[in-house]
């Protein structure tokens, strides 16, 4: 996609930086944040013959999914921003078979899709990076049709996802870090306190907005053994681009640090960690 529109930033930042990263690790972050958008699904009330749109697809791991669940006799389309993760999306559905499964590289908050088109628009933590939330909310309100659903899972305030919160601290104990960006900023937690959400669900013109809390433990980096997951930390989120430019002496002292900060967490299946999430459906 062009870097152009109200979300220009984060059109170059899913394409150049994390993009290509969430293709690699692809297998692990699948298996780290499966149960979160199985949640979400449940809630939904996906069936066969449904049309769904998936917003943020990645790499695809949720709309074949849905595709599973609505059959050949429904459709999904799979948007994302990220050229790099739709190519992989796009080889798993062809190598599924799955036809009634498409893609479309678009941003979600300006993308004129067709009006009343779908039954349901789903999300698996593709709704918190849009420049103007209540603007990108509407637009997919008028995709919907008038008894069709709107279902997502979004990160509550990561004061209380510790799974980030933790290996953040344990850095800036050791390095400078950037100060957090204002809370309206595009960014997981965008969407993190409850009231807000409710009002940008409400200004997009959403009825009868259902919030429910969903926190459970997750196992960072997809069930690694405690070595491999302080690697996964600081390769992806927050830290990987601040060690960038640290000197080699730094980043193993902040790798430490983490190992240190998460070594309590360590349990048979991996490095699980509490989390925790708003699970929404609401009706346009």
């Amino acid at each position: 996609m062009d870097a152009s529109g109200p979300n220009a930033e984060q059109i170059t930042y899913w394409n150049e930086q994390t993009g290509p990263k969430w293709v690699a690790e692809q297998t692990a972050l699948d298996r780290m944040i499966a149960p979160f958008g199985e949640r979400a699904m449940a809630a939904l009330g996906i069936a066969a013959g449904h049309d769904v749109v998936d917003v943020g697809c990645g790499c695809g791991d949720t709309s074949l999914e849905l595709g599973r669940r609505v059959t050949a006799s429904g459709s999904v389309l799979g948007v994302d921003i990220s050229a790099p993760m739709l190519g992989r999306a796009r080889e798993r559905a062809k190598a599924e078979g799955l036809a009634h499964v498409g893609f479309a590289a678009a941003d979600a908050q300006t993308h004129r899709f067709p009006p009343a088109s779908a039954d349901r628009i789903f999300s698996r933590f593709g709704v918190m990076f849009f420049a103007a939330p209540p603007d990108a909310f509407a637009n997919l309100r008028a995709t919907l049709r008038p008894d069709g659903r709107l279902g997502f899972v979004c990160w509550q305030p990561v004061t209380e996802n510790h799974w980030m919160l933790v290996p953040v601290m344990a850095a800036a104990q050791i390095v400078a870090l950037p100060p957090p960006p204002p809370p309206d900023a595009p960014g997981p937690f965008q969407l993190g306190d409850k009231d807000k959400l409710a009002g940008v669900l409400s200004a997009a013109g959403f009825r009868d907005v259902a919030i429910e809390a969903f926190a459970p433990k997750i196992v960072v980096g997809g069930g690694r053994d405690l070595d491999q997951t302080v690697a996964f930390v600081l390769q992806l989120g927050p830290l990987g681009a601040v060690l960038r430019q640290q000197p080699d002496a730094d980043v193993a002292r902040v790798s430490a640090a983490v190992r240190e900060a998460i070594a309590p967490y360590e349990t048979p299946e991996g490095v699980a960690m509490p989390s925790a999430t708003w699970v929404v459906t609401a009706r346009p």
